[in-house]
């Protein structure tokens, strides 16, 4: 694969990344993807715990890797150190006084434990953005809290709206909260390095899955804060428009948009739902969705005994918008995103190429970075920590420490 010669929009940036699982790494894979160079920090001894989960790849010599590991940690380098040690400790410091941002996502106060705190890295570098992801934030009642992605979904109020009516409570397919908070994460510090440049400081970043999720109801803050009326889970259907949700055709389903009067007089054209159309309970997206329970029945009427493609040929030819519900065989051999290059391999030095999900941030001028896959742990130690100056004795306990595991 070519490499595109273009320089990519944060070239120049250095983050150091403490991250375990998806928060912080996910943050730090949207920055390197955009030009930084992400120092990834890990205990030789018990490292990110997502190098354990598999499905696992074998290398020629007998490595196992983690699959998702390879994908979730691009374009990073690693350097294990232990930091609990007085060389693993001096070494981080070393590493801070360089660099433009840390992201981290341990616990609440265990970096201030490890005497790596914001005040602490302050000390030796005030340009530095700081930034931490955690499940509750960095204060209040929750802060202490163990915080995984689906107890903040359920803090947050998403499982109470997510599924059918009357069912069991569901979180979201994806740990969006965890994915989220990564993704302000990452945006955060982008803004506040912006802030540097111009005041000359660095500052804190606290990003705390909970609030990432509540920030995500949009709708349901709309209704709640204006009537009182708590949201309820609506399957697939829109909080306050239809047509807008999933019907079900002869093969599967289908989802469909028809809030406006163009649309809905194009739906009701392309299905054959004349009626539908002069029906005076159906006259504007309002009234439809006030009277879901006739007319969503209606419409899988007309679509019961056709085939999705079918449906969406039709709907599309009429300017409904729509779209099948595809499963993840579908879509990581679809041919839009195949054609837009989307998916593209990442060297790993014992793997091979590893296939990756593309950056949807498509830049013009600075495009995003496609480098190697996910670091073998601690493969940069030597280089990094020579490269910042440290003694030879911190260099050779790092490595030493590394190679017990070997």
């Amino acid at each position: 694969m070519a490499v595109d010669p273009r320089p990519a929009a944060l070239d120049g940036l250095t983050v150091l990344e403490v991250g375990v699982f998806m928060a912080a790494p996910f943050a730090t894979m949207q920055l390197a993807d955009l030009g930084a160079r992400v120092i990834k920090v890990e205990n030789p001894a018990g490292p990110d715990p997502t190098r354990a989960t598999g499905p696992f790849l074998d290398g020629p010599d007998g490595r196992r890797h983690s699959s998702p590991f390879a994908r979730l940690n691009r374009n990073k380098e690693s350097v294990a150190l232990d930091l609990k040690s007085g060389a693993g400790r001096a070494a981080f410091l070393r590493l801070a006084a360089r660099a433009d941002a840390l992201v981290e996502n341990l616990r609440p106060g265990a970096m201030r434990r490890l005497g790596l705190g914001p005040d602490e890295l302050a000390a030796v570098n005030p340009r530095l953005v700081y930034a931490s992801a955690s499940g509750f934030g960095q204060d209040g009642p929750l802060a202490a809290l163990p915080g995984l992605d689906i107890m903040a979904q359920a803090r947050s109020g998403l499982m109470s709206i997510t599924g059918t009516p009357d069912g069991d409570p569901a979180k979201v397919g994806v740990p969006i909260c965890d994915l989220v908070s990564g993704l302000y994460t990452a945006l955060a510090v982008v803004g506040a390095l912006r802030a540097r440049d111009r005041d000359g400081e660095g500052q804190r970043v606290d990003v705390s899955l909970l609030e990432s999720g509540v920030s995500l109801a949009v709708w349901e803050a709309g209704t709640y804060l204006a009537t009182g009326e708590v949201g309820r889970p609506l399957g697939s259907a829109h909080q306050t428009q239809a047509p807008y949700q999933a019907v079900r055709c002869a093969d599967g389903f289908v989802t469909l948009g028809a809030i406006t009067a163009k649309t809905w007089d194009g739906l009701c054209a392309a299905l054959g739902l004349p009626a539908l159309r002069d029906d005076p309970r159906y006259r504007d997206s309002a009234s439809r969705h006030a009277h879901r329970d006739t007319l969503i029945p209606a419409i899988e009427g007309a679509v019961a005994g056709r085939t999705r493609d079918e449906v969406v040929a039709a709907l599309e030819v009429a300017g409904v918008p729509c779209a099948p519900i595809e499963d993840y065989g579908r879509v990581f051999t679809d041919e839009h995103l195949r054609e837009r290059d989307f998916f593209w391999d990442a060297e790993h030095p014992d793997l091979g190429p590893v296939r990756q999900l593309g950056s949807p941030m498509r830049l013009s001028g600075t495009p995003a970075r496609r480098g190697p896959a996910g670091p073998v742990l601690g493969a940069d130690t030597r280089a990094v920590l020579t490269e910042v100056g440290a003694p030879p004795e911190e260099i050779e306990a790092a490595l030493a420490a590394l190679a017990v595991l070997s």
